[in-house]
Parts: C-alpha cells; structure tokens; sequence
C-alpha cells in the first residue's frame, strides 16, 4: 500500500464531509518576526507590545491576516493540493485575538460542490475554522476552489452552489477586540491622527506606494504557513501548464495590500470580518503591488462607544498605480486588477 498521498481532487468530495486537518502549528515571535518583513505591516496594535497593553490587549496580538495564513495552510493538502486557482471568501470572522505561544489547528466541512463546463476541474466550498489550543474558535471563513479532476469523465455525487451572506452583520463583529482605552492611544505613535468619524463612505484612499514581489520572498512565505499546493512551488508541472510558472499564493497578495493599506488607514489596527473576496488575476514574482481603498459603509458596534466599523473594499493592482482607483470596465476588471477584498475593520472612535 502507498504510505504517501496525492492529495484530494474534485471527485473525491462529498457535501457534509466534516476534515480535521494535520499538523497544529505554534505561532511564535520568530513568524510575527517573519510576516513584519515579508510584507512591512506597520500598525501599532500589532508591532508594539507597550502601546498593546496600554490600549487594552494583554499584549501585542498575532496580525489577523497571519492567523489566516496558519489556518488556511493547514487546510490545503486536504482540499487545494490540486488545484487550479483559489478563487474567493466570504462569511470570515476573526473570533479571538491570538497570540505568541498560541497552537492552532484548523477543520473543514464541505459545504458546496460544482463542476465546470471544460469537465477536467471543479469548485469546491469548504467552511473552515481555526481552533485554539483550549478550544475556542478564533476564526471561521468560506472558500472556494477550482479543483483538477482525477477522471474527466467522474461526475460529482451531488452539485450545490451555497448561498452566502454579501455581507456580515455588524453586530456579530468584535469579538476578537478587546475594549480598549482610546485615551491611551497615542496618534502620534500610531502614525496619523485619523478617527472613525474622519472616514466618510464613498471616500477613497490611494495608498500611494508599491511592492514589488521577488521569487524568494513568496517561496519563503508560502513555506512558513505550511501551504503545500503544488501550483505555488513545482516549477517542473507548472511549466506544462498554460500559465506556465508558478502563481504566488492570493494570501501574500492580501497581506501585500493590506501592509500597504497603513499609508491612509494607519489606526484601522484590526479586521473583524471578511465579507467577499476574489483573487481577479494572478501574480508573479517581479510584479509590483500597489492598492488602494474605498470606505463602503460605517458602523457602531453594539453596546461598544471605544472603535467602530468601517467597511471597506481593497483594491490591488500589479504594474499599474492607484491614483485613478481601477476598478472595473462595465460588468469586468480592469487589466492589472489582482484583488477585490471586502472586509470590515475596526478603528477607534
């Protein structure tokens, strides 16, 4: 019998199927330490351990979109070992702060299939949650894949498309933030004096500079959140494929965007909530990264005076500047638009 495993590919999911990932992974200082410089995230909350403690938090948390990383990688070499492309999200919600010596591990219930028209791959839904190592929930989220098939000519047991919300409540936001002492947040430290009153909707923020994406630097990421899909990291198959390289992971993209994002949104210190996603097209090393934002909407929280919610669309681009916010031509993307993120993030008030 083989030991070794090829992974799982459309045919092989059942709607219901309930997958509890391998591998519970510590996240430390050394990979706080690592995701500071893949990506250049500078906000407050997540790079000081005094301005934490003096704003509410027990110390500096572990950047939500790190906790994503470890809870997305360990889901991989059960649902997107083989696949194509991840392509959206929706309905995550970050649950618990997390923090340096926390152990996560991560479970998956398929919750939708379909197969594509061309009959050789499929999209596969899954609902995912990453679980702290006392239990608590400390994210959940939907995703969804295209898949390879094994067999062309295997059908799915069933199809389902799910039907997901277009956007979370902001009722059920917050949970991961704890109540925090506005009067000891120093501005000045933070990098701008910008408040949850100061951020209208419909206004939108170029933030201004680009990243630009070398080999090693999304090799290395990759690694460190243990994502194994083949299409990030095996030149030698993907060079007969007809994108014909390797695709950097759509998570380096958002926190690329996100890291750039603290130049216009630098005390917008935590994302509560996913509410769409789509990774537009792909990126390759040697592209540059820019982005920029629109705010969709504002919210109060309930029963919470100390942050509110701003909703907000991420928008990034590669080789192609911000300053005219590109979007979309009609009913498409604009060329060099890469991802269009909706999430809501809290800001003090």
């Amino acid at each position: 019998m083989a030991k070794t495993s090829s992974g799982r590919y459309f045919e092989d999911f059942r709607i219901g199927d309930v997958i509890r990932h391998a591998v519970p992974r510590t996240v430390t200082t050394g990979d706080v330490a690592l995701y500071t410089a893949l990506y250049g995230s500078r906000f407050a909350v997540q790079s000081s351990d005094a301005f934490a403690r003096a704003v509410g938090y027990a110390q500096s948390p572990v950047d939500d979109l790190l906790v994503f990383h470890v809870v997305f990688g360990k889901t991989v070499p059960d649902i997107s070992l083989n696949a194509v492309a991840n392509l959206g999200y929706a309905e995550g919600r970050f649950l618990k702060a997390v923090y340096p010596g926390d152990t996560l591990t991560a479970t998956s219930e398929v919750i939708g299939l379909k197969e594509n028209s061309s009959r050789r791959t499929g999209v596969v839904y899954v609902r995912s949650t990453g679980w702290r190592q006392d239990g608590e929930k400390v994210l959940d989220y939907v995703r969804w894949v295209m898949v390879n098939k094994r067999d062309e000519a295997a059908k799915p047991h069933t199809e389902l498309v799910p039907e997901l919300k277009t956007s979370l409540d902001p009722a059920d936001l917050g949970a991961a933030c704890p109540p925090i002492d506005v009067a000891a947040w120093d501005f000045g430290l933070a990098g701008a004096p910008y408040r949850f009153d100061d951020y209208a909707v419909g206004e939108k923020i170029d933030h201004v500079d680009g990243m630009t994406v070398q080999e090693a630097e999304h090799q290395l990421a990759t690694r460190l959140y243990q994502n194994t899909a083949r299409v990030h990291f095996n030149q030698f198959l993907q060079v007969r494929t007809r994108i014909g390289r390797r695709l950097i992971y759509g998570g380096h993209v958002i926190s690329l965007a996100r890291g750039l994002s603290y130049n216009g949104l630098a005390n917008v210190f935590h994302i509560a909530g996913i509410n769409s996603g789509a990774h537009v097209s792909p990126l390759f090393a040697a592209d540059t990264v820019f982005a920029w934002s629109e705010v969709l909407d504002r919210a109060a929280l309930p029963g919470r005076d100390d942050v509110g919610a701003l909703r907000l669309r991420l928008v990034a681009t590669k080789d192609r500047t911000c300053e005219e916010h590109p979007l979309r031509v009609g009913h498409d993307y604009e060329p060099g638009v890469i991802l269009d993120l909706d999430y809501w993030a809290l800001v003090p008030r």
